[in-house]
């Protein structure tokens, strides 16, 4: 396993991220029939990629403010809890009620006060707004804001730095939920010169509402999110990320996998690479691992030879081995 890591960078107030480590992973390179590059994520501080974006935000908004509100499914809440306690602010992180109990420890642990409100994100984020209107507080979004995807746009360009002049990839492998991740990897292309290479955009089927937007040639909102990777659970993806995929400046794939076949990523990627990730990031691994990969370059869709994938490993916060184990249970009855 060869490894490249960078060191932290700050946003100041002892806010930093990790430069974190990219890889190629021979195992899955093994199954795509090309290098494999990881952008492994999930060690950041807060857990995901959240902390970019969320910690560049509050850099810029919340240096005067009397406290942060932030909706999340997870990911994001512990990334604004995290960039408050290291602010020296109080943050108050809504979650809906299907959110995991280790989740909602983890937003305490680092201080915040939590509230549970509705069913899925959306309602949470009522609430956030709310609370902003009322408490007086900073808003902080989890995926539609120009400066999240600024923060976001760093991976891209870390992994430019490291790979070097000669060397780029021949697709991005990404999650999708609201659309936040999305943005960054586009606006990061788009800094280093890279709109050539095309992403593959995933999600899993119950949460797609990139998918289903793309479908419908117009921004749309799921009846209700059914998948089990509640951290990809916004009912409607953000406007830039849909009008991304209707530009010809990029090429963007949008495709779904199943709640099994993302759960078995993770369990394939918890063998190959020692590394334990959540549901919504195993949407993306699940390319890999499903054939999907192939599929795309049998369809002419993808070059037959392909150069590098980078994967971005996105994290998160929300699972350990008894999550696992109940996950698995759930999709096996």
């Amino acid at each position: 396993m060869f490894g490249i890591k960078g060191s932290l960078c700050s946003f100041g107030q002892d806010i930093q991220t990790q430069n974190c480590y990219i890889y190629n992973s021979i195992s899955m390179s093994k199954h795509v029939g090309t290098t494999v590059f990881l952008k492994m994520e999930n060690s950041q501080p807060s857990g995901s990629f959240k902390i970019r974006g969320i910690g560049h935000l509050c850099q810029q908004r919340a240096t005067q403010s009397k406290g942060v509100v932030c909706s999340s499914g997870g990911n994001a809440g512990m990334a604004a809890a995290y960039v408050a306690r290291k602010m020296g602010l109080p943050a108050t992180i809504v979650v809906p009620s299907s959110t995991p109990q280790l989740v909602v420890q983890r937003l305490k642990d680092q201080g915040a006060t939590v509230k549970i409100v509705g069913k899925v994100w959306d309602d949470a984020n009522g609430e956030a707004l709310r609370l902003t209107e009322t408490e007086g507080l900073t808003y902080v979004p989890p995926f539609d804001d120009p400066l999240l995807w600024q923060g976001h746009a760093s991976i891209i360009t870390e992994v430019a730095a490291s790979l070097g002049p000669v060397v780029k990839p021949g697709a991005v492998l990404v999650s999708v939920g609201g659309g936040g991740l999305l943005c960054g990897v586009i606006q990061g292309l788009k800094d280093v010169g890279w709109t050539d290479v095309p992403i593959i955009a995933m999600e899993t089927v119950g949460a797609d509402c990139l998918n289903a937007a793309v479908k419908a040639g117009r921004v749309v909102t799921l009846d209700d999110i059914t998948s089990e990777a509640k951290c990809l659970g916004a009912k409607t993806v953000c406007k830039k990320a849909f009008e991304c995929t209707q530009s010809s400046e990029l090429t963007i794939i949008s495709e779904l996998v199943t709640d099994q076949q993302a759960l078995h990523a993770v369990e394939t990627f918890l063998d190959e690479e020692r590394v334990l990730v959540e549901l919504a990031c195993g949407a993306s691994l699940a390319a890999v691992y499903s054939g999907l990969i192939r599929r795309l370059q049998d369809e002419g869709r993808l070059p037959t030879v392909l150069g590098p994938l980078l994967v971005i490993v996105c994290g998160g916060s929300s699972i350990d081995m008894k999550q696992l184990a109940n996950l698995k249970h759930k999709l096996q009855t």
